[in-house]
């Protein structure tokens, strides 16, 4: 087998051949407006490229962004194409990577909105028209395609399109100055730099980053230079934009949460390859502001509606909570960039917690129906219905005008062996690989070392590492999450204790024929919120291993009139649900509110004891429509 990891698990196998099998043709479908669903929105995004081609008549159609999705789309099949072959794929795939290359113009430029509505507009609309969002996402794709297939068609695309923007933007002569609006360009131009080897595009990320911060008023000099706009938005919220201040002296995660770990992503990925110790410590920052007080239990990022944001310290109400499917998803690639800037369980334990939670409850589990929001409780009579809850919705929608979240979903499940495992040399020159998720496959290194692992994760704590090949010495090390209280380790049978090191536990002395065993403890326990987040005082949540639990009125009659109770144990059950899938449901002690006939009383109220029912939140919504809580009161 060359080189990576191949996912052989049952869990995560499950979701591979759902984006293989259902995502990705039914999103052809719909960017290709062939939906056989009439409900479905209109994407017109593959119908946009043709009409910038001049091969069909009509309009733009769509956000400003209907390029990405294509883009992601593209970037969702190259990973498959990666995993197994599949000729009906890879043929749609280059039909369309040869439609877009004919809507590129001869300059390089592509953004098929510019070319169809105003061509004269180009560039002028930094903050809101996404034309080097657009671009990062096309770079991307090409980066991923060549990758995948060796076709270098998308690649050179991308190419054309990253040497026109170095030419416009930047300190030398005859360039002007520009940042995105929505960072992903600085990300993009540096997985082009590893593909390339070509300095310029690194240079040019660099640029972004650099530039980013230093004239707070940048966006609102664009928009009184321009005179016209196209949402009317706030060209003076620097916070929302990230320009408030430099990169470098940024205190805390700030503004729209997409954009966000977007551009900590780039920042990560630029001081890997330039080394820039100043950049680092300032993914540190947005990285601690981030996880220790401005994120949900499960992985989700951007409290408010109001510009999809993150808000203050500790401020995570769960009924209004945002929490984009795309912020979690961007919040793995950003944890997945500070493990190459320094290898520490606790980025991959943020890495798993978004995916595992979030990111797998916005894909229903027929891999037709999406969240672009992801609240930790939801009543069905408030979502949509009053304004402070019109981003709520009761079930999962079968697409979204603004679709950014399904193909960002495909391409990160698609690639989903690029977390599992990274590896190092330390400085005498020996190899550490790093068990990050625990997934069963097979994992080979440089021609030479070659790993099997068995687990039967989330749910089973059990992970075995067989060493099947391993030509000198190597370092194993295996990440021990923090919800793991008791963690033993057995080498070819016997009981070791190795040394912890930044949250791994360092296996030394393997040789080719070895089999290690570590038994990570995945039973359930409570949680409790810093009392500081004020929506979760007196309320406690579970968590079994990596997965969050919650609370449905398909299990809980009458969910808002329950709660925890305090002295009692949860227990565990297998359940095969046919719609669900094989899961483990909590079974725990409550205790139910009677519920008087008067509105007010002077008699307080009575509790029953009742046995309450918890499933894995990344299930939840796949059956009736009905209330779901995270947090649950607890007496």
């Amino acid at each position: 087998m060359k080189d990576g990891f191949l996912i052989k698990d049952e869990f995560f196998h499950y979701y591979q051949e759902l984006v293989s099998d259902v995502m990705l043709p039914y999103q052809y479908a719909v960017l290709g407006d062939n939906a056989a669903d009439a409900d479905i929105p209109k994407s017109h995004s593959f119908e946009n490229f043709r009409i910038a081609a001049g091969e069909s008549r009509g309009e733009f159609s769509g956000w400003v962004f209907q390029d990405s999705d294509t883009a992601k789309w593209l970037e969702a099949a190259a990973y498959c194409l990666m995993r197994k072959p599949d000729p009906d794929l890879e043929s749609k795939a280059d039909a369309i990577i040869s439609l877009v290359g004919r809507a590129q113009e001869k300059d390089g430029y592509l953004n098929t909105y510019f070319t169809v509505t105003c061509p004269e507009r180009k560039w002028q609309n930094l903050q809101e028209c996404h034309e080097l969002y657009c671009a990062g996402h096309m770079i991307e794709a090409g980066v991923a395609y060549y990758e995948a297939t060796g076709k270098t068609k998308l690649l050179q695309i991308g190419k054309r399109l990253a040497d026109l923007i170095d030419s416009i933007f930047g300190k030398g002569e005859g360039k002007r100055d520009g940042i995105p609006g929505h960072p992903e360009i600085e990300l993009a131009l540096v997985r082009l730099f590893r593909v390339t080897g070509e300095q310029k595009y690194l240079a040019l990320a660099k640029y972004f980053l650099d530039f980013r911060g230093t004239d707070p008023d940048f966006f609102k000099k664009e928009a009184l230079k321009r005179g016209w706009t196209l949402w009317n938005m706030n060209p003076e919220d620097t916070d929302y934009l990230q320009n408030t201040y430099p990169v470098r002296e940024e205190k805390n995660a700030v503004g729209h949460a997409v954009r966000a770990v977007y551009l900590y992503t780039g920042m990560a990925m630029a001081a890997v390859e330039t080394k820039d110790a100043s950049l680092a410590d300032a993914c540190e920052r947005m990285w601690n502001s981030i996880v220790n007080r401005r994120m949900y239990l499960t992985g989700g990022i951007g409290s408010s509606a109001d510009g999809e944001a993150f808000t203050l310290d500790y401020d995570l109400p769960n009924d209004t909570a945002y929490c984009e499917t795309c912020a979690s998803i961007g919040l793995i690639f950003f944890a997945n960039a500070m493990l190459d800037l320094q290898h520490n369980a606790k980025y991959a334990d943020i890495l798993e917690l978004a995916l595992y939670n979030t990111v797998l409850a916005g894909i229903q589990r027929d891999g037709t129906h999406f969240f672009y929001t992801n609240p930790l409780e939801m009543d069905p009579m408030h979502a949509q219905k009053i304004p402070r809850f019109r981003h709520v919705y009761p079930r999962r929608p079968k697409w979204h005008g603004c679709a950014c979240c399904p193909p960002n979903a495909a391409r990160l499940l698609a690639s989903l062996d690029r977390y599992a495992w990274h590896t190092e040399q330390n400085e005498k020159g020996r190899q550490i690989f790093y068990s990050d998720l625990f997934i069963q496959g097979e994992y080979h290194y440089n021609g030479a070392f070659s790993f099997v692992t068995k687990t039967g994760y989330p749910y089973d704590g059990m992970a075995e590492y067989e060493v099947q090949a391993a030509p000198g010495p190597f370092t194993l090390a295996v990440r021990c999450p923090f919800w793991s209280k008791n963690t033993p380790v057995n080498v070819n049978g016997k009981r070791k204790i190795p040394k912890m090191v930044n949250g791994y536990l360092l296996l030394e002395d393997l040789k080719a024929g070895d089999c290690v065993q570590v038994t990570l403890d995945v039973s359930p326990h409570k949680v409790y919120a810093n009392p500081k987040v004020y929506a979760d005082a007196g309320k406690t949540a579970f968590m079994a291993g990596p997965l969050v639990y919650c609370f449905e009125d398909a299990d809980n009659k009458d969910l808002n009139f329950l709660c925890v109770d305090k002295q009692g144990t949860p227990l565990v059950f297998d359940r095969k649900d046919s719609v669900l899938g094989q899961i483990r449901v909590l079974k725990i002690p409550g205790l139910r509110l009677t519920q008087p006939d008067a509105l007010y009383s002077f008699a307080p109220p009575e509790w029953e004891r009742c046995e309450l029912t918890a499933i894995p939140y990344y299930t939840w919504c796949n059956r009736e429509t009905g209330k779901m809580k995270v947090w649950m009161p607890e007496q």
